[in-house]
This record gives structure tokens, sequence and C-alpha cells, in this order.
């Protein structure tokens, strides 16, 4: 039986800030051990229990509110993806963060549990690899993912302030998105006939190691081929062209085609890679006609490319706060004016094929 860490319910410290109450599901007695000295020294999370099984750890969602699951996928008896859907249903307001191993199994299953709901995930480190710069990423996505916003509010926009004018029609579609973008993004593609045969490029922040898996999930969910960005790479109708995990996608134009480069330059959010640099060459190579979706995602990346392609006349969509893990980058363009639809997934993808026009279709 795993170790349990009993606590009466508090939700908020001294402070008045909010107490983030994580439950950890790990079979490893190591893995719970640091993870739990990483996280008691916080005064705003509280471990409510850990537990080594995926069946333990549904008993102790019976026995406490929880904001915040930490899972592990490979686990003897009952594992996590068959455990997921159990706590989605047994903590609905909870958020899962994945603890994937750097297997290709541990991609493959991890990319799934994703699609399937989990909000985000955090690499499970090698011996040695729990340190300072690891506690910290931890740390702010599982802020993140209770709702604690650590951004300070969207500074507001220029274009917001001028009369909007007409939108171009578009010539490609292109997505960013983050924690809890893989659902949104499944929700979305599936909408989305074979019929409808602009181009998608699509920039998921995720580690390089997951990509390959991530592209055959999006290729069965549009039902369209799925190939990786490269130097010289063609935009062509009818594909989907996803950012590798090591460097930005960019667009340019050569020689009469639109074709895929990449860029390994730091960017203001620090993500890689970044929405930004999709957009931005976006909104330059097609003179305005991107279709700009932003799904779920904490930070603000995707909000300075989105300026550029608003800017140029193409229209911006943003997923809505109550079906985002985290509303972090929809939010940005939300509140700076920005976007023309505010919606779930499913809903955006019925708006961004009406503005694409009749062009759109095969």
């Amino acid at each position: 039986m795993g170790a349990v860490l009993r606590t009466e319910r508090v939700d908020t410290v001294a402070t008045g800030k909010k107490v983030v109450r994580v439950l950890i599901v790990d079979d490893s007695l190591t893995v719970r051990t640091v993870f739990t000295r990483m996280l008691q020294r916080e005064t705003d999370i509280r471990i409510v229990a850990t537990a080594n099984t995926a069946e333990r750890g549904l008993d102790e969602l019976a026995a406490h509110e929880v904001d915040v699951v930490m899972l592990d996928l490979e686990m003897p008896g009952m594992g996590g993806i068959e455990a997921l859907p159990m706590i989605q249903k047994a903590a609905p307001k909870a958020q899962v963060l994945v603890i994937s191993s750097l297997t290709a199994d541990g991609a493959e299953h991890t990319v799934q549990a994703l699609s399937l709901g989990a909000a985000d995930t955090m690499l499970k480190p090698r011996p040695g690899g729990f340190n300072d710069d690891y506690r910290s990423t931890l740390l702010g996505k599982i802020r993140a993912l209770a709702g604690i916003d650590t951004l300070a509010p969207a500074a507001p926009s220029r274009i917001a302030a001028t009369p909007r004018r007409s939108l171009k029609r578009a010539q490609v579609v292109a997505i960013g998105a983050s924690t809890g973008g893989i659902h949104a993004l499944n929700l979305f593609l599936r909408q989305v006939p074979k019929s409808f045969d602009l181009p998608i490029l699509i920039t998921q922040h995720l580690p390089d190691s997951f990509i390959p898996v991530f592209a055959k999930q999006m290729e069965m969910a549009a039902n369209r081929p799925a190939i990786l960005a490269d130097e010289g790479v063609e935009i062509r109708r009818g594909h989907i062209i996803i950012a590798p995990g090591h460097g930005h996608m960019v667009v340019r134009k050569s020689g009469g085609r639109h074709v895929t480069g990449l860029a390994y330059h730091p960017v203001k959010s620090g993500c890689m890679p970044s929405v930004d640099p999709m957009f931005e060459t976006l909104a330059e190579a097609y003179d305005g006609q991107v279709a700009a979706v932003l799904l779920s995602g904490m930070g603000r990346d995707g909000t300075d490319g989105a300026q550029a392609i608003a800017a140029a006349g193409g229209p911006i969509f943003a997923q809505s706060a109550d079906t985002c893990a985290v509303w972090g980058m929809p939010r940005a363009v939300t509140e700076m004016g920005l976007a023309v639809a505010v919606l779930p997934p499913e809903e955006l993808a019925e708006k961004v094929l009406a503005s694409a026009g009749a062009g759109a279709w095969a």
C-alpha cells in the first residue's frame, strides 16, 4: 500500500492564496518520495495522499478533494491509461499531469492519455535529473493546472481599439496549442471534413521524442497525411504539417511555392517549438490570408504572432475558458480583442470552415 499523507481540508493559506491539492500515483517509492520532497516545501501546494497503484489512487480520490493528479502510466495491475477515465469520472474537476517515461512505449501511452483528456506531461527524469530546473517546471505546471495565474493581464491592443477591417479569406489554417491542447486538437480536427483541403499547420508544445507519435495521431484524427516540418518542405493542400520538437516551424515563399523551414532562435515565451514564429512568418508569406487558432495552453505563446496575422487582415480564433485545461494562450488574444470567435474546439472548427470560403473545399 502506498504511503498516505492525510491532512485537514484547507483551501487557502494565511496569505489568502489558493492551496493546490495534489495526489501522486506512482508505483516507484523513490519517485513518490522525490516528488513529495519537491512539493511539500511549497506553502500553496498540499499533498493530500500518495498511492503506489491506480486502484489505490482511485480509493484516495473517494476520500479526498483533489485539484491535480500526478499519474504514472506504467504500473503493475491497472495501468494509467485504463485508470484515466475512472479518475476523470471520480474527480471531474481535477486535472491529470502524466508522468511519462523516456521510452517509445512511454511516448505512445502519453500521447494517448493526452488525447483522452490528460492535461499535460512531465518526463520522468533519469537518475540525478530531479534538479532545480525540473522542480521549477513541475511547480509551474501544477499551479497552472489548478488555475493559478502567475502572469500579468494582457496589455490592450491597438488593433482592438480600431474598427475591424474586412477579414481576408484564409489560404492556410495555423493552430497553436500547449497544455490540454492535444485533446482540443482531436476534438477540432474530427470536425474538419476530408473535402476541406486547406493546409493545416500545427505547433504543439511537446518533447521532441513525442512528436512522431503525435503526428500519427493527428493524421488519424484529421483523416489526412501529416508530415513534420523541415527545410524546404512544401505546404500542400490536404496535408497537415507539424513543428518538430527541436525547432520553430517558419514559412516563406520560394519559387512561387510556400515552404517550411526551421529556426532555433530564443523567443519571448521560452518555448521550443514556439507558435509565434509560425504565426509571424505565415502573416508575411500569405499576406494575412491565415486562419489562426489558439487552443488550450499556459503562457502567452502565439500572442505576438496573432497580432501580426490580425494586422495583416487574418482572423484569430480562440478556445473558450470553460473548455481549456489552462486558459492562457487563448485568454491573451481574447483579452486583447483579437479573437473573432471564442468557443469550444468543435464549434471553433465550424467557424474556421465557414470563414475560409468556397475556395477551401476540394
